[in-house]
């Protein structure tokens, strides 16, 4: 493997939290560099790519089942008109899968199609029957409750602290 010498700009700081790394593990400051670098590259070649469904796919989906997700009233209802036309919703990782009935065929997840399970958890008030991330439903409700918070802020609280 040939080897080419690369300039390479740190803070002093990092520097010397570096060698004072490589001096512990009794290596070089190159090599702790080396050894973060194909870590990092082993990390993104193992991550997962998002699995995307063909947007000639899902268009025609989209439009077939519009009608059934903007109007069905609860998850038992949802799941009986996708049955009527050949399809289920399936639980995959934190939100949910459109399948073909026939075959189980992933056809595409249910945020491609518009209707998020976090979207329809609002609207029915109720986890996805058997879906393991029913705990989503607090953080929705908790959305509802005061829609101008952003998900990841903390509650505000404009009230002056006392302490004891």
């Amino acid at each position: 493997m040939e080897i080419q010498e690369v300039i390479l700009k740190l803070p002093l700081p990092m520097l010397a939290a570096l060698r004072l790394v490589a001096k512990a593990d009794d290596v070089t400051v190159g090599q702790i560099i080396r050894d973060a670098i194909t870590r990092d590259l082993s990390r993104r070649e193992k991550a997962k790519t998002p699995i995307r469904a063909d947007e000639r796919l899902v268009a025609p989906l989209r439009a077939l089942l519009a009608d059934d997700l903007a109007f069905a009233k609860s998850w038992q209802d949802l799941a009986a008109r996708l049955a009527a036309k050949g399809f289920a919703l399936l639980e995959s990782g934190g939100g949910l899968i459109l399948c073909r009935l026939s075959d189980g065929e992933r056809l595409c997840k249910g945020s491609e199609l518009g209707y998020s399970y976090s979207k329809l958890l609002h609207r029915f008030d109720h986890p996805f029957p058997g879906h393991a991330h029913g705990a989503i439903l607090a953080r929705v409700r908790q959305q509802q409750s005061n829609p101008r918070s952003h998900p990841s802020e903390p509650p505000r609280n404009d009230q002056p602290r006392h302490h004891p």
